[in-house]
């Protein structure tokens, strides 16, 4: 796989300043730090989502330990 030098560098700043303009370059530089920030702090947080239809989801009882002992909510 070919990697980038200076030179490729350099000109890929010049072109992305031509197509959008030396005033917006921080606020794109901005956009991709704060999307860089938001995708490591999604990829180191441990969140278990539930996505059981209401009206799959279990209800256990407190004596329940096992889900054969489960009770299912019937709207």
């Amino acid at each position: 796989m070919p990697t980038l030098g200076m030179g490729e560098l350099v000109i890929i700043l010049v072109i992305v300043l031509l197509v959008f303009g030396a005033s917006r370059l921080p606020a794109i530089g901005e956009g991709v730090g704060k999307a860089v920030r938001n995708l490591k702090r999604g990829l180191a947080a441990d969140d278990d989502i539930d996505v059981t239809p209401q009206e799959k989801q279990v209800r256990t009882t407190s004596s329940a330990t096992t889900v054969e002992d489960a009770e299912v909510i019937e709207k």
